[in-house]
Order: structure tokens, then sequence, then C-alpha cells
């Protein structure tokens, strides 16, 4: 069977570089699923579960936005944040969403602020919550 190479990179180091069966990625407007011998592509991240399916089993991350590219098996992510899930905090994640909702929004950068904030807590909310 084919497999991809996954690379998972953050400003601080390489997160994560393993050879992987299936890739499932939250992009900006929906989810995406990488198997061997995709088409290349480059596409925007949103926040919200990377899921890494090999012989092991699958293994699930919290991603903090970012880009993905796709080429000859190789998957490159590009992320703020790169968390495995069972380290996910459903709790702390609940209350940055009440800060998140306290924040004002009477100008469009403050509004973009609180939209951000809201939906990175909503998606750790989810992970944790499945997790």
């Amino acid at each position: 069977m084919a497999s991809l190479h996954c690379i998972v990179v953050t400003p601080e180091e390489t997160s994560l570089e393993e050879t992987v069966d299936f890739v499932a990625l939250p992009l900006f407007d929906g989810e995406i699923g990488i198997a061997a011998d995709h088409s290349p592509l480059i596409g925007r991240l949103g926040y919200g579960e990377m899921r890494l399916r090999s012989e092991q089993g699958t293994r699930k991350f919290y991603l903090d936005g970012g880009f993905v590219q796709v080429a000859d098996n190789v998957v490159s992510i590009l992320t703020g944040r790169a968390v495995p899930a069972e380290n996910v905090d459903a709790a702390a994640a609940e209350e940055q969403l009440a800060a998140a909702r306290g924040l004002p929004s009477n100008t469009p950068e403050l509004m973009a602020i609180r939209d951000r904030q809201v939906a990175q807590a909503r998606a750790q909310i989810r992970l944790g919550q499945n997790n």
C-alpha cells in the first residue's frame, strides 16, 4: 500500500514527521482527506482536528490554522500550533471562549480578533470533548 510522508512545522519546531496512510485536515472552508497519490494542492487551514491514520491506528491533533501543501506523496503542514488531542484542555477552552465573547467588537479589526478567538476555542472544545 502506498503511503504519505507527513511533516508538521510550527514556529518553534518540526513537531511531527512520520509516514502515514491517510491525513484528514481542517481547511478554512471545510475538511479534506488526503491519501497516497493525491493531486498537488495548497490550502489554507482552519482551526480544528487533524487525523493521521497509519498501521498503528489513528492519532488526533489540534491545529491552529496555517497552510498545507501536498506534492509527490508529501503533506507539509505549517501551523501556529499542533497539540496532541490528549493534551487539549476543554475546560481551559471554555474559559477562552467566555473571555473571547466578552471582547469588544466595535471595529472590523476587533471583530476579526474576537471571531478568531471564538473559532479557536470552539475547535478545542470539540476536540477535547471527543477525546
